[in-house]
């Protein structure tokens, strides 16, 4: 059971720390074969090569000093130092002397590569008998070796390339030169190729704001047009879908004025009376359900963006609503500026304060700035409020709830289902929820 949990547990520990994003996982893609490729020729180099090759010339090195400090030993006249040093330098390409300080350094200078250091200690330890210290790094090109011999320190002074193969760092390097390469050509296509992604999901996302999207052009890889070009004709069936049902719904309503506008003029021109009144009035509910019906099947897709201050929108339409007898009071930020459709914003505000006015004495409309740069809209009242699990239900189009407080008593229970839809037409969205006022509270969410 342990074990099944741990399998679990490792891939999402493992999930946490990939990209998220296209661009990252493309360039972890190309990017990680490329890394490991390079580590394992690395890897192999300096295990199979480099290091065999160091090996043997430290080893090599070691035995010509052995072989100096042995022939010292055995004749320690500067006459005879002095033919061992020819020799050496003439034959082996080291520099032999007798040092005037005859005690051997204490500590020996770290190298940067370390594996160097233990090789030549490796092979001076298995060909000397005696103490010895050597330095790899006070002299670039040469290593410095000192051997106690005699009661004195015998300094041999040897070219680097005799104690490793010093073309290693040069191979490292052009390997780091190519990684660098390789990495920054991938950089370049693969952010390319996001890049056309990322311009089709910013059109995509204006045009679902109902921005309009006519510089957009397809760009990238084959498949990446294709996909633009579905998009390109899908907005082109969209927005003529739409000019064909906005062109019959004008045709709807002229007709319907029509008769409706004869109907208001015979009657004003009729006697008075308490038939007359109710004929009125119920030609007047019909003319605000008309109104009602068009704006819901119409929308409000045809404004156009503008970036407005959220105070002042929010203002206009606490003052209709105050002109109605409603008590309205404002809670929002004066700077609070927001890229919307501002009819369209203020229609949905409209009708969250008139569902609310119908069954509350006191509101409050209230609003602040997300971390994202969107905002966050509140219209919370004093009213009774709606079940928990019919918040849903309020939205539906023509939903009538049996206390219901999405629509006022000449609605059609369109309120609610019109401003959830000019919201998530800004990319946003209507929730409702329990209100700190006992009644309800209605929260739109704008992105920025």
């Amino acid at each position: 059971m342990q074990l099944r949990a741990l399998k679990i547990i490792i891939p999402r520990q493992i999930k946490r720390w990939l990209p998220t994003s296209l661009f990252g996982r493309s360039l972890l893609i190309i990017i990680l074969p490329i890394a490991l490729m390079q580590v394992a020729v690395t890897w192999v180099f300096f295990d199979a090569h480099w290091q065999t090759v160091t090996s043997r010339l430290s080893d090599g090195l070691a035995g010509d000093i052995a072989w100096a400090v042995e022939s010292y030993s055995d004749d320690p006249r500067p006459e005879s130092l002095a033919k061992i040093a020819e020799r050496a330098q003439d034959s082996m390409s080291l520099s032999i002397a007798v040092s005037p300080i005859n005690i051997l350094p204490a500590q020996r200078p770290s190298s940067a590569f370390g594996a160097l250091d233990r090789s030549l200690d490796r092979a001076l330890s298995r060909h000397l008998d005696v103490p010895f210290w050597f330095d790899t790094v006070r002299f670039p090109g040469y290593v410095d070796i000192r051997v106690k011999v005699q009661g004195k320190i015998l300094r041999i002074i040897a070219p680097s390339d005799r104690a490793w193969a010093t073309q290693g760092g040069i191979f490292v390097l052009w390997m780091v030169v190519a990684t660098l390469l390789l990495t920054s050509v991938a950089i370049l296509f693969v952010r390319n190729q996001v890049r056309s992604i990322e311009r089709l999901a910013e059109a995509a996302e204006a045009f679902g704001k109902g921005e309009d999207v006519a510089e957009f052009k397809p760009h990238g890889a084959r498949e990446v047009r294709q996909a633009a070009r579905a998009f390109l004709a899908m907005k082109s069936r969209i927005q003529r879908h739409i000019e064909q049902r906005t062109a019959m719904l004008a045709s709807v309503s002229h007709d319907l004025r029509t008769p409706l506008t004869r109907l208001n003029l015979e009657l004003a021109l009729a006697e008075p009376s308490k038939r007359v009144e109710a004929m009125k009035t119920d030609l007047a509910e019909m003319e605000h359900m008309i109104d009602e019906y068009l704006a819901f099947a119409r929308g409000e897709g045809g404004e156009t963006v503008e970036t407005v201050a959220l105070r002042n929108l929010i203002q206009e339409v606490s003052e209709g609503a105050a002109r109605g007898g409603t008590e309205v009071a404002i809670q929002v930020e004066s700077g609070l500026l927001l890229a919307v459709r501002p009819n369209a914003l203020k229609r949905a505000l409209s009708n969250l304060v008139a569902n609310a006015a119908g069954h509350a004495e006191r509101i409050v409309i209230s609003a602040h700035q997300t971390p994202t740069g969107g905002a966050e809209i509140y219209v919370d009242d004093d009213g009774p409020g709606i079940p928990d699990d019919q918040y849903e239900e309020a939205f539906r189009p023509f939903s009538r709830l049996d206390e219901s407080r999405n629509q006022n008593e000449k609605g059609v229970g369109l309120g609610l289902a019109i401003a959830r839809d000019i919201a998530r037409s800004h990319g946003g969205e209507l929730s409702l929820d329990r209100s700190p006022m006992g009644g309800l509270r209605a929260v739109i969410r704008l992105p920025g």
